[in-house]
């Protein structure tokens, strides 16, 4: 399994991510670019699941799913391309302002962020991820692993802080603070 990969050490912008074309998946944090590998078939599995039990639950109101690649833009709301610093691809990202989503993905803070662990992403998703979501008001963070089958659930709260976890195992039931009727099933999810 590979890596993380940085770049190197220059800082970048939205705008020049934006011309990159060598066909790689980056996100960058604080303006330094860190190369995402492909994810591995189990990862897939969980995510399609997850997406469809999600995307189910929200057929019927106005927030939307979006799946990697997608464009997360963690900025003020007025910053330009030229400004922003801090852009990821969560897994699963659920937004419920349309005034946040544009041709390009997401700009602002979405409603939910799922992130599914691979080994290269660990330390991303655990520190960097974590602290960025926390520090733009990413409302709800979940960090999904796939090979023991939990899910780690970070609510923002009214301190602006994530604080502890709630972990849900197999046999319980996952529950959202932003979606309090979404029921997860881990059956499926997991493939049990």
């Amino acid at each position: 399994m590979s890596l993380l990969v940085q770049k190197d050490d220059k800082k970048y912008t939205y705008a020049e991510y934006l011309k990159w074309t060598d066909g790689q998946r980056w996100e960058l944090f604080d303006g330094i670019a860190y190369n995402i590998a492909a994810p591995s078939r189990r990862h897939q599995e969980v995510s399609g699941e997850l997406f469809y039990q999600i995307r189910s639950y929200l057929a019927d109101r106005p927030c939307k799913i979006y799946s990697a690649p997608f464009d997360v833009r963690l900025s003020g709301s007025e910053q330009e391309d030229e400004q922003i610093s801090n852009v990821v691809q969560p897994d699963l990202t659920i937004v419920c302002d349309p005034s946040k989503l544009d041709d390009k993905g997401c700009l602002g803070a979405p409603d939910l962020i799922v992130e599914i662990i691979s080994p290269a992403s660990i330390g991303l998703d655990y520190v960097k991820k974590l602290a960025l979501y926390e520090k733009y008001k990413v409302n709800e963070y979940w960090i999904i692993h796939p090979l023991d089958n939990t899910v780690m659930v970070f609510t923002l709260g009214e301190d602006d802080q994530y604080g502890k976890p709630h972990i849900f195992i197999e046999g319980s039931q996952l529950k959202s603070s932003v979606f309090t009727d979404l029921t997860i099933d881990f059956k499926q999810l997991f493939g049990l």
